[in-house]
């Protein structure tokens, strides 16, 4: 090999490394080819690292080069599918894939972990249950990055038995695979059983990290003491309150009516972002502090950098609904679009309507949904018949049944809209098509979901549900309540009575 040669390759080489957009690449690779090196393996792998994963990625560009090459390099591929599966087409990871084992081209223990991932990004169940075929077939079941990943892949497409499996099934675990199943099982609503996981964890004489704090954390929302056993394990364990894992509790308190320790978390954080100025304001607003939470909405834009995001101003809009501010709700309506370029969503568009709702400016509310842009949703046209209920007496123009017809077309199976219904004709003393309504439920078998309630006690929430519970542990309570009731009937008829011979 000439000098010559080498120096052109070096130099092809260099100007790679300072590649910084996508004209330059193709500035390299014509001179690539202008030097004929455009076989040379390692220069086209190079050229589809550059193109697939720096920040001046041409994925298109990337899977041509590896197309139109023989490169037969699993490495090189595999920055193709990390690319991928990184990016908005994770899919397109499954099919160079394909076209790898088309070319009989072996993969490497690093080539699955990228695919399971793009699986996961796509909820690609079936296809993530093939991978898992090769990967047992060419023997990486036992890499722990495999498993992790396979984990993931199971969690997100709601198979959490099989992410327990799979994890269960692991002859080598790290931190990340407790926190993958954890996460698995906390994002498809299994608190107990993450909280189970995590107990495990700490027998099998893992140490807990930053990760395992958070996903622990979104498991407490609603179990203020659980939530606090969590945060005496990041002091005890002197983790760092970075951003990340103060929003984390700054959240989880705000959620679960621990205001005092969210303020107390939020004031000592040195490093804020806009995450963690929302969990704070819609936390507030959320437990009845509304002008705290505008005021803090107020200072975050005067004391900070920081620039509100969609959730902000979901926090704004539910605390002006809890205080009445129609005006002001409004203006940070507008405001989100006008100044700060965040268009509204469902989500707030359905604050707005509750705003007016709460005000018993039904007429406003029904003319405002009337001009989204597009199809309110079931939540919106249930938020303002809601507020048709409580304001009954000052729906002169019969809003409330416009409202109950479009609900029932939307969702003519749902027996809370078909019970809001019949309780709106028993209210108009209209009987008969009360009646009416509730054969039609009956006839159709739907029954009325029961009313439930939580009580948090030792560190456990109790649900309990309208009806008789039979489960042994309630016999008891329900044993009390009869106490309680005699009691308060013997006391009634005490009290009648006393009131006759006075």
């Amino acid at each position: 090999m000439s000098s010559n040669f080498k120096s052109k390759k070096h130099q092809c080489l260099v100007f790679l490394k300072l590649c910084s957009s996508i004209k330059h690449l193709l500035q390299i690779h014509a001179q690539i080819h202008l030097s004929a090196l455009q076989s040379d393996s390692f220069i086209i792998s190079e050229l589809v690292r550059v193109s697939s994963l720096s920040h001046t990625k041409d994925l298109t560009f990337a899977r041509t080069l590896l197309l139109h090459s023989s490169d037969s390099s699993p490495s090189t591929w595999n920055m193709l599918s990390r690319g991928y599966a990184s990016s908005d087409s994770p899919v397109e990871s499954i099919r160079v894939y394909s076209e790898m084992k088309r070319r009989r081209i072996k993969p490497n223990k690093l080539t699955f972990p990228f695919l399971l991932n793009a699986c996961a990004s796509f909820f690609g169940l079936t296809a993530g249950r093939q991978i898992q075929v090769d990967v047992l077939k060419h023997g990486f079941d036992s890499d722990v990055y495999v498993g992790n990943n396979l984990v993931h892949l199971y969690g997100s497409c709601k198979k959490t038995s099989d992410a327990r499996k799979v994890f269960d099934e692991m002859l080598e675990r790290n931190v990340v695979s407790w926190n993958s199943v954890m996460t698995a099982l906390v994002e498809n609503g299994k608190f107990s059983l993450a909280n189970e996981c995590f107990m495990e964890m700490i027998d099998a004489r893992f140490c807990p990290d930053e990760t395992t704090m958070v996903v622990l954390l979104s498991a407490c929302v609603g179990n203020l003491s659980l939530g606090k056993l969590v945060h005496s394990q990041v002091v005890v364990r002197e983790l760092d309150l970075n951003c990340r894992l103060g929003t984390a509790l700054v959240d989880m308190y705000g959620k679960s009516g621990g205001l005092e320790y969210a303020r107390f978390v939020f004031e000592r954080m040195c490093d804020r972002n806009v995450w963690t100025w929302s969990a704070m304001i819609v936390g507030l607003a959320q437990n009845g502090f509304a002008e705290e939470a505008l005021q803090l909405f107020s200072k975050m834009k005067k004391e900070s950098s920081v620039r509100p995001n969609y959730v902000t101003f979901l926090g704004v809009l539910c605390a002006c609904s809890h205080v009445g501010l129609v005006e002001e709700g409004y203006r940070y309506f507008h405001e989100m679009e006008r100044r700060h370029k965040i268009k509204p969503m469902m989500i707030h568009y359905g604050a707005m309507v509750d705003i007016l709702g709460r005000a018993g400016r039904l007429s406003e509310a029904y003319g405002f949904i009337k001009k989204m842009p597009f199809e309110p949703d079931a939540v919106v046209w249930r938020t303002l018949l809601s507020a048709c209920s409580v304001h009954h007496d000052e729906d002169g123009e019969g809003i409330g049944e416009k409202v109950k017809k479009r609900l029932i077309e939307l969702e003519p199976k749902r027996s809370g809209n078909l019970v809001i219904v019949a309780n709106r004709f028993a209210e108009a003393r209209m009987w008969d098509e009360a009646a009416e309504v509730r054969r039609v439920m009956k006839e159709n078998k739907l029954k009325k979901i029961a009313g439930e309630s939580c009580l948090e006690l030792g560190g456990s929430v109790h649900r309990f549900f309208s009806g008789y519970d039979p489960r042994f542990e309630y016999v008891s309570m329900y044993e009390l309540l009869d106490l309680f009731k005699l009691h308060l009937v013997s006391d009634n008829h005490m009290v009648s009575n006393s009131n006759s011979f006075s």
